[in-house]
């Protein structure tokens, strides 16, 4: 094991449950030093409210409790969903896209508060880990990072709820929970305990933004969304800020039981791990999205954009947010919703999202005099056939040479 790095003051990201309520007391024990507890409000809902109490009780010299859920959606989810970014095509990466933040921000009070150390929660067996550190060392490559996860002794989760019970921290965890869970504005998910046989369907009690499909209203509801260069803007005509707009669709979503997802994913780390999401209103936001696309972006834009898809949600997932490849794609994506102005009108059903309708009053690129199936002025069938022609000409080459070589 590598020798103790000496440190003077550890500003640890602090969400109050188990891994890091833990950690505040181990770091105190462990380190002797002061340590100032961050904890971000990217819209948890009733979950920060007993933290500062927590934090002080367990152990923290100060504690940081930041609003930045404007933020988060504006500047981290906005861009990812102006990429229509999607993850093995399912995973609409809600937690992969709150650790930059929180890493940018740690790293600030880390700076003002004249702290040398960083610490966090995250397993040496998961994907947060990377996240974190990868933004840690963006802002500053000479910090020292605390991982308890990989120092410890503690290696699973009954032996930290052994340890919180000795120290007297309180546990999230029950039985009548057995599993872990982070939440944020855009979603929740799960994972752990009773999910991870992967056979198991989740049960229905574990789910917090969604209603159960089945018992979700037997009327279905129609909303308009109306976007403005790829960044939502007013739902049914009333314009309201990122966050609250995203929220609202959260409920929403959440009533018709919209956004629900059981993925057995690949982690950036090698192994497989399943979780348990909730995104009511991403989901909907991403199909209004691309609602929108259709009708006001070119061809090819789309189709080169949609090719860089994968990469763009692998570089969030696996921590690159703040990498130049990254921030060059971005460049890139941002540049193709210039015209993706527009408003796109869904419905809403039983756990379903579907678009019904979609118009642009300023970069619509449909055309009926070219589009319809009905007698048109402006479009000479004929034409098509030297388009075919040409088209197929590499086909029709390798299918005569290749009859003869055969000869």
């Amino acid at each position: 094991m590598a020798k103790k790095p000496e440190v003077n003051k550890i500003v640890l990201a602090y969400s109050g449950g188990l891994d890091t309520s833990i950690i505040l007391k181990w770091l105190k024990n462990e380190y002797g030093c002061e340590v100032i507890t961050f904890s971000a409000d990217l819209g948890q809902g009733d979950e920060l409210e007993p933290i500062r109490d927590k934090a002080f009780a367990t152990g923290a010299d100060k504690v940081y409790i930041d609003d930045l859920k404007e933020e988060f959606v504006r500047d981290f989810v906005y861009p990812m969903f102006r990429a229509n970014a999607i993850y093995e095509g399912h995973y609409l990466l809600g937690t992969s896209i709150a650790r930059p933040l929180i890493a940018k921000r740690q790293m600030e009070i880390a700076k003002i508060e004249g702290a040398d150390a960083v610490s966090h929660g995250a397993t040496g067996k998961g994907n947060d880990q990377v996240r974190f550190e990868l933004g840690y060392y963006h802002f500053d490559p000479s910090i020292t990072v605390v991982a308890p996860w990989r120092e410890w002794k503690l290696n699973s989760r009954q032996a930290l709820i052994a340890y919180a019970k000795k120290n007297g921290i309180p546990i999230p965890i029950t039985k009548k929970r057995p599993w872990s869970s982070d939440r944020n504005i855009l979603h929740i998910s799960f994972e752990g305990g009773i999910l991870e046989d992967t056979w198991a369907e989740a049960p229905e009690e574990m789910y917090v933004l969604t209603v159960k499909p089945e018992k979700a209203p037997n009327k279905p509801q129609y909303i308009e969304i109306e976007f403005e260069q790829g960044n939502a803007v007013a739902v049914d005509g009333v314009r309201m800020s990122p966050a609250q707009l995203l929220a609202h669709l959260n409920y929403i979503g959440g009533q018709h039981g919209i956004g629900r997802v059981d993925l057995l994913e690949n982690r950036s780390v090698g192994m497989k791990s399943r979780g348990v999401y909730e995104t009511p209103g991403g989901t909907i936001l991403r199909e209004a999205h691309m609602a929108v696309e259709q009708i006001t972006m070119d061809r090819e834009v789309m189709r080169i954009r949609d090719s860089l898809i994968p990469q763009y949600a692998w570089q969030i997932y696996a921590g690159y947010w703040f990498s130049p490849e990254r921030l060059m794609l971005q460049t890139l994506i941002d540049d193709s919703q210039k015209t993706v102005n527009g408003v796109a009108r869904l419905k809403l059903y039983k756990g379903h999202c579907r678009t019904v309708g979609r118009k642009s009053e300023t970069d619509s690129l449909f055309n009926l005099d070219f589009a319809t199936f009905e007698k048109d002025k402006v479009y000479n069938q004929a034409d098509a056939e030297g388009f075919i022609k040409i088209n197929s000409l590499r086909m029709r080459i390798q299918t005569l040479m290749n009859k003869e070589r055969r000869k």
